[in-house]
C-alpha cells in the first residue's frame, strides 16, 4: 500500500539551526512515532509536512501525491492536532460542533457527541474555563469526528492524567485497525510510544538518527553498565554512546545480545525508548 506520508531529504534552515535531510514514512494502518529533544527539529518538521514552513529541499507526500498539490478533499484527510486549543476561546462544544459541521463535509455528528461522553467533556461549558487536559481531548474529539485517514499530533496526550492518557491511546489503536488510517504522533511521553507506536523516529539536533519499527528498536538496543577500565577495553565499533553515572559508564549498544557474547562478564539489561534517546542527546564524545 502507499504510505500515508513520505518524507525524502527534507531541509531547512534558520540562523542558528538546521533541519538536515529529514527522510522518512508513515505507512497505513500505522502509528509512528516522532521523538526528539525540545528544539530538535520535531515541530519544523510537522510545520513543513503541513505546509506551514516552506522547506528549502527535499520533498514531502501525502497519500502518494506531492503535499503542494493536495486539493481540498485530500487535505480534509488530515487531522491536526497541536499541543494546545486553536478554537476560539468563546465557544463551547456544543456551539463547536455546528462550526466545524459547516466546514467538513465528512463530519460525523454522533461520533462527534460520543467522543466528547466517552471522554467526559462537558458539552456547555465556554472552551476558555477548560484546563490544558480538556482542551486536548475536545481537539482529538474534533479532529475524529470528520473521518481524517492521517492524523498528525503535536503532543497530544500531554496534561492529560495517566487514566485518560490511556483511554486516548485506546482511542489512536482503533483508529488504525482497519490499516487504512495512520497516526504520526510527536511525543515526549516515551512510555506511551511503547505502549501504540509501530515505528520510532527519532530526530537529534536537526539530523535523523533513525527511523525503526519500535519492536526491533527493543529488541536489539541494550545498556552495557561497566567501569572505566572496562569501558577501554569495549572494542569502539560497539559503543554507540556513552555516559558517565555515579560510579559507573552506561554504553548504548545496538545488538545486545551480540554484546553479551562478547563481553560475557559485563552487565547488560535491554533500553527502553526513553534510556536510548537520553544516552544519544546526553551521551558523551567516544
Amino acid at each position: 500500500m502507499i504510505p500515508a506520508l513520505e518524507l525524502h531529504g527534507l531541509c531547512k534552515k534558520y540562523s542558528g539551526f538546521t533541519l538536515e535531510n529529514i527522510s522518512f514514512s508513515v505507512p497505513s494502518g500505522a502509528i509512528t512515532g516522532l521523538i526528539g529533544e525540545n528544539g530538535a527539529g520535531k515541530s519544523t518538521t510537522i510545520g513543513a509536512i503541513l505546509g506551514l514552513i516552506q522547506q528549502d529541499c527535499g520533498s514531502i507526500k501525502i497519500f502518494g501525491k506531492d503535499a503542494g498539490l493536495l486539493d481540498c478533499s485530500d487535505k480534509e484527510q488530515i487531522g491536526v492536532v497541536f499541543d494546545g486549543s486553536n478554537f476560539s476561546e468563546e465557544l463551547t462544544p456544543a456551539r463547536l460542533n455546528k462550526v466545524l459541521k459547516e466546514v467538513y463535509p465528512s463530519w460525523d455528528e454522533p461520533l462527534y457527541w460520543q467522543t466528547l461522553e466517552r471522554m467526559q467533556v462537558p458539552l456547555r461549558q465556554k472552551i476558555k474555563s477548560f484546563s490544558k487536559g480538556m482542551k486536548m481531548k475536545l481537539s482529538i474529539t474534533a479532529a475524529f469526528a470528520h473521518h481524517p485517514r492521517l492524523l498528525i499530533l503535536d503532543e497530544a496526550t500531554s496534561g492529560l492524567d495517566p487514566v485518560m492518557r490511556d483511554d486516548i491511546l485506546d482511542l489512536f489503536l482503533e483508529f488504525v485497525q482497519d490499516e487504512s488510517h495512520s497516526v504520526l504522533l510527536s511525543s515526549h511521553i516515551t512510555s506511551d510510544l511503547e505502549k501504540i507506536a509501530d515505528y520510532i523516529v527519532f530526530i537529534h539536533q536537526g539530523k535523523l538518527v533513525f527511523s525503526r519499527p519500535k519492536d526491533e528498536l527493543l529488541e536489539n538496543y541494550g545498556i552495557l553498565k561497566c567501569g572505566a577500565a572496562q569501558l577501554e577495553a569495549l572494542d569502539k565499533e560497539d559503543i554507540t554512546a556513552c555516559r558517565r553515572q555515579d560510579y559507573e559508564w552506561q554504553v548504548l549498544v545496538k545488538d545486545r545480545k551480540k554484546a553479551a557474547r562478547k563481553y560475557p562478564k559485563a552487565l547488560i539489561t535491554p533500553a527502553d525508548i526513553d534510556e536510548i534517546m537520553l544516552l544519544y542527546v546526553k551521551g558523551e564524545p567516544i
